[in-house]
């Protein structure tokens, strides 16, 4: 049975960080593009970040772009979500999904981010950026 289970979401004021996880069971990450992706009540769930492990790429939402990192860590079968300097606007439930239909970020762009591409998800964790 695939399960992905995130964790690290809190809540945190403007500018400070945070680092989510996500942890894979039923299957090896290492096979599988992730995607990072965020939903607020009443608007669509909206792709944040995705890694490919087929060749290493990355593609971030340009929103994100030079503040959230996506990394992995094979032997403990786990995607990370570094975000820095926090804005209200990141606010949001956080989720991690695998796909084994997306091969490479760098080629695909924003589109390796469409939710249809991903066949398992996490339950979500949330992130509230406030003063």
């Amino acid at each position: 049975q695939v399960q992905l289970v995130e964790s690290g979401g809190d809540s945190v004021q403007p500018g400070g960080s945070l680092r989510l996880s996500c942890v894979a069971s039923g299957l090896t990450l290492d096979n599988y593009a992730i995607g990072w992706f965020r939903q607020v009540p009443g608007k669509e769930r909206e792709g944040v970040a995705c890694l490919t492990s087929s060749d290493g790429t990355t593609v971030y939402q340009q929103s994100v772009q030079g503040r959230f990192t996506v990394t992995r860590d094979g032997a403990k079968n786990t995607v990370y979500l570094q975000m820095n300097s926090l804005e209200p606007e990141d606010t949001a439930v956080y989720y991690c999904a695998a796909s084994n239909r997306v091969h490479s970020a760098q080629h695909m762009g924003v589109i390796a981010m469409i939710t249809g591409w991903y066949d398992y998800w996490g339950q979500g964790t949330q992130v509230t950026v406030s003063s």
